[in-house]
Parts: structure tokens; C-alpha cells; sequence
């Protein structure tokens, strides 16, 4: 069973789009076990994301995680995956030799030329020159860590830039999303400006890809490799199913977005999960009624529950800027997917095959 781990609700920087309450409320080590053993005791593998608030400042609960885990591993005999997504400003050595150990893929949050834009420090101190020295860091140790990007309205004119910096910087693989939630208010004209950037930025994938460089830029790859496969992008969410948030009292959701709904209270890890409420939520992830009409139903991530509730309040409500996001993005990944089938048919199938 994948688990989600939130070790802190606290903190080190204080980013102007984060939908996160902080507050300093850590996990204890008792809620640490009892999560390990409940991601053991639920189907053929286990698996743990190190998360927050800002997990490396609960370092000490990822070394007993760690620990107790390949432990249980080697024991039970079951697979053991973790990963960890950071902010990266306390990234040190002697944490990435022990995750180096333990194969703990880390996705960094960075917003490369837009960091300093909406990613502060408490107290206001711009974070890009930290996160930089930091990442370079984890790049030497780590080189197939990812970087994590979210575009708010007021980085939407970086966004080409970004993906050329942090390709420079080392990274092969990049998350792009943009900011959703209360604390931003996209425009018409940020939109527009989105689709200016997408479009460079689809120019720079062409460049890499005529050089014969293997670069991954999700949402972009990730579009066009769905559409030559025939998957269908709006069956990628499945609440409650797939990876379940633990809060630091033992609590589970079934997303991130959902903490403190107590509609949507799934169990703890000390009483185990409640099956029925697995099963309820498991049919409510499924394609908006208002989408089923749509040409591009398939091609949509309209059943991220998670998004449409922080969008409309709702699950199961597509917002309107998912809806414009989610067109421009597949006509500029499909455009530019067809543009690298003409240049290298051979080299395309083995990139996005």
C-alpha cells in the first residue's frame, strides 16, 4: 500500500499559492510505526512519500522510517519504495548518502527563474539562490531527482525560461503545474500568456529532440505519450486508492485536499481503513458529468478530485481554468508530437514508446 506521510504541518518557508495551513504539529514516532505497518499490511508492496509541511524537518522520523522498513522488508519478504518531496533548503550529505542507501526518490520543489516570485522564506528572504546551491547538491549524489515547478499567475513569464534553467541546472525530469486554489486568481490574459510560454517552450522540447537529448516535461510528455499508448489520462486520480495522505495524528483521506473533511475521514493507522468509505470513494472517481460529451474526455485529467475541489469545492465539478488548461495542452502537446514523428519516426517510438 502507498502512504503519504505529512511528519509536520510546520514550515521553513512560507510560498504564496501553498493551500497548507502551517502550524507545528509533527508526527510522533508511535503514528511513524503504525503507518509502516499498515502500508505493509495491504497488498504485495509497500510504499512511503515523505512529505509536509517541509519533511526534512522531521529528519529523524525519515531514519526510523528508513530503518524499520527495510527491516519489516528483508523480513516479510515485501517490496519497499519510498520517496519524498522537499522545498530542498536542508538537504545535507550525510541525508542524501542515507538516501542514497535507500533509494529515496526526491522530487524537489523548485520554480527555477520563478522562484523568487511566489517562494519565500518565513520572514520574506528570496529562496533561489539557497534552492540552487542545494540542488546542485542533490544532483551530484542523486542525478535523476526531479524538479517539481508550480506556475502561479505571476510566474506564468517565466515558465519557458524555467524549463531552460532547470534543464541547465541538470535535471532530465520536470514537473510543471500550475497554482490552484484560493490564493491565486488566473486571468484571461494569464492564459493567454500560458499559452505563449507552452508554445516556447514546446519549441525548446524540439531543439532537445533534434539534438537527440531524452527529456521528460510532464504535463507535455506525459500528453502525448497517453495519446500514442491509447491510456486515458482522466482514469490517472483515483482517491483514496492509489496513495493516502497520514496526517501527523494518524488520520486517513483519501487526498491531500480533503484533510480535516470529516465526510471524508477514511480511518487511522490505528484502527485500520474503513473499507466501505474505500469503496465509496472509489466510484465517486470517475469522469465529471458534464465532460462525458467531450471530444477530449479521454485525453483530460478532469477526474483529479483533489484539483476540482480546490477549484470549485466540489470533486466532481471541472472548473473552467482546468477545462481552458487542460485544451491548451493537448493541442500544443499534439502538435508538437507530430512535428518529432516527422523529423525521427525511429527516435520518437523509443522515446514516448
Amino acid at each position: 500500500m502507498n502512504l503519504t506521510l505529512h511528519l509536520t504541518e510546520n514550515c521553513n518557508m512560507d510560498c504564496s499559492y501553498c493551500i497548507r495551513e502551517k502550524y507545528p504539529k509533527d508526527m510522533s514516532e508511535e503514528v511513524l510505526y503504525k503507518a509502516c505497518d499498515l502500508a505493509f499490511a495491504r497488498g504485495k508492496h509497500a510504499g512511503l512519500c515523505f512529505f509536509g509541511g517541509e519533511p526534512l524537518l522531521k529528519k529523524d522520523l525519515i531514519y526510523k522510517a528508513l530503518d524499520y522498513c527495510e527491516a519489516k522488508s528483508k523480513e516479510t519478504g515485501i517490496p519497499f519504495e519510498c520517496k519524498m518531496t522537499t522545498n530542498g533548503t536542508l538537504l545535507d550529505e550525510k541525508f542524501l548518502e542515507r538516501a542514497v542507501k535507500a533509494n529515496l526518490g526526491i522530487g524537489i520543489s523548485f520554480d527555477g527563474k520563478a522562484q523568487d516570485v511566489c517562494r519565500f522564506f518565513v520572514g520574506g528572504k528570496p529562496t533561489s539562490s539557497a534552492v540552487e546551491e542545494k540542488t546542485k547538491l542533490l544532483l551530484s549524489y542523486m542525478p535523476d531527482s526531479s524538479a517539481l515547478a508550480t506556475i502561479a499567475p505571476s510566474a506564468v513569464p517565466y515558465y519557458a525560461e524555467s524549463v531552460r534553467y532547470l534543464h541547465d541546472l541538470g535535471f532530465k525530469k520536470l514537473s510543471f503545474v500550475i497554482a490552484y486554489g484560493n490564493r491565486v486568481n488566473w486571468t484571461d490574459s494569464d492564459l493567454e500568456l500560458l499559452r505563449e510560454q507552452l508554445e516556447l517552450t514546446a519549441s525548446y522540447l524540439k531543439e532537445l529532440f533534434e539534438k537527440g537529448e531524452k527529456f521528460f516535461l510532464s504535463p507535455i510528455n506525459t500528453k502525448i505519450t497517453d495519446c500514442i499508448r491509447g491510456k486515458n489520462s482522466a482514469e490517472r486520480c483515483h482517491l483514496g486508492v492509489r496513495q493516502m495522505p497520514v496526517t501527523p495524528d494518524g488520520d486517513l483521506y483519501p487526498c491531500t485536499s480533503f484533510i480535516g473533511d470529516e465526510k471524508y475521514l477514511m480511518g487511522n493507522v490505528f484502527d485500520g481503513i474503513d473499507e466501505s468509505k474505500v469503496i465509496e470513494m472509489a466510484k465517486r472517481s470517475a469522469t465529471p458529468e458534464t465532460c462525458k460529451g467531450c471530444d477530449l474526455v479521454k485525453r483530460c485529467t478532469n477526474s483529479c478530485g483533489c484539483a476540482n475541489r480546490m477549484n470549485t469545492g466540489d470533486e466532481n465539478k471541472v472548473s473552467p481554468l482546468q477545462c481552458t488548461y487542460e485544451r491548451m495542452l493537448i493541442e500544443i502537446s499534439d502538435a508538437l508530437g507530430e512535428e518529432l514523428y516527422q523529423i525521427d519516426p525511429e527516435r520518437f517510438a523509443k522515446f514516448f514508446m
